[in-house]
């Protein structure tokens, strides 16, 4: 699609249903840690950053939060397990909501991507294994240095029950901070990817082994949200591909289409979808017929999955266009690209010049520089840019 074509004919921009929701484009924020939230808070800051992103009718996604005190890994992320933590929400969803944008809290616990440091009483990570990350990935500390990963701890089947209830009551305080919904974290080698990864699950309980096994902690979260707030507020990211985390599988697209075939039959018993489900595109992927951009894999889940499907992996205006027009998604999130284009569908309505993302900044905890500083299109810049034909 040339990229001089009108608003009304670029799929990208085009509105779309998403089970309750009216969304007015397809462009979506992607989840992105931004490392702003200190001592585990949403501040000022994130009100401004988020409602920067808002537009009427756009669906934001915020970076991965907390569920609980043993969830993190990473520094100045904030949670939503406390009722300071709801309180300091609610400023966030108030703020976007006045823009007429539409929320989803990401709902994350990192497993063994920890360290000590982040665990109660200096605990080890917990996880699906008793094997560490190898030392090709590095564990970031609160003062920022790095360091190997540890040797997690693999939990029992009675931790994974009590684990199920924490994502489903922290579901509910997410909506008592005036979240529109929840995104389940079940990707890029966090705790439920280190179940369903046959690379690093190796359970001999009836959570692991086969694909029915290794993806029934994700399967009983998901009822367990879907219990607590419906379906229709209900989504799940997942990444079979993103070895991140030394989150590998064995056989990507089978495991994919496992949890799509599990999603869908999980749905038709409920009698209501899912808000999205929310697939990361990997960079290349060595499918049936060899090495790919990654792509293939998407679209394989987007045949099979019956509900909207949102991906995300370095797209650009172009081919996000051509990925909704073709119909391998319906919605495509975007992660640097807003980091530094807070008006980002503004200028993919005009087809403008986009500013350029700094990765220096990317993870500081300055709740300016990097984060709300990022320069809106001027009016001056508005009126230099060709009108779509």
């Amino acid at each position: 699609m040339a990229s001089g074509d009108s608003v009304e004919e670029i799929a990208l921009l085009a509105p779309y249903k998403m089970g309750q929701f009216q969304l007015s484009h397809r462009v979506v924020l992607a989840p992105l840690t931004r490392c702003r939230g200190l001592n585990g808070l949403p501040n000022h800051a994130h009100v401004e950053y988020y409602s920067q992103r808002a537009t009427p009718g756009g669906l934001l996604i915020t970076e991965g939060t907390h569920i609980s005190s043993t969830a993190g890994g990473f520094p100045n992320v904030p949670g939503i397990y406390t009722e300071e933590q709801v309180q300091a929400w609610k400023k966030v969803t108030e703020a976007v909501h006045a823009k007429e944008a539409i929320i989803f809290c990401q709902l994350w616990h990192v497993g063994r991507a920890s360290h000590p440091a982040y665990q109660p009483g200096g605990a080890a990570p917990i996880s699906s294994t008793n094997k560490p990350i190898s030392s090709k990935w590095k564990a970031t500390l609160p003062n920022g240095t790095q360091t190997d990963y540890p040797a997690p701890r693999s939990i029992s089947a009675s931790e994974i029950f009590e684990l199920v209830e924490i994502y489903k009551q922290t579901t509910l305080k997410a909506i008592r901070a005036g979240f529109d919904g929840v995104e389940i974290h079940g990707a890029h080698g966090y705790l439920l990817d280190q179940f369903l990864k046959d690379s690093i699950n190796d359970r001999t309980d009836e959570y692991g082994g086969s694909i029915d096994n290794r993806s029934r902690f994700l399967m009983q979260v998901v009822d367990a949200v879907v219990s607590a707030i419906g379906a229709e507020k209900t989504a799940v990211r997942i990444s079979p591909v993103i070895d991140f985390n030394d989150a590998v599988d064995s056989d990507p697209l089978s495991l994919g289409l496992g949890i799509v075939e599990r999603l869908n039959k999980f749905q038709e018993a409920v009698g209501a979808k899912l808000a999205y489900l929310h697939v990361t595109q990997p960079r290349s992927w060595r499918g049936p017929v060899g090495q790919g951009d990654g792509s293939e894999l998407v679209r394989e889940l987007r045949r099979a999955y019956q509900g909207t499907l949102i991906t995300s992996g370095g797209f650009t205006r172009d081919s996000g266009i051509e990925f909704v027009a073709q119909g391998d998604a319906d919605l495509i999130a975007y992660g640097r690209l807003f980091i530094s284009n807070p008006d980002l569908v503004k200028r993919f309505k005009l087809n403008a010049p986009l500013n350029k993302y700094n990765r220096d900044t990317f993870y500081i905890p300055d709740l300016v520089i990097g984060y709300t500083d990022y320069p809106f299109l001027s009016h001056e810049d508005h009126h230099n840019v060709p009108a779509p034909s």
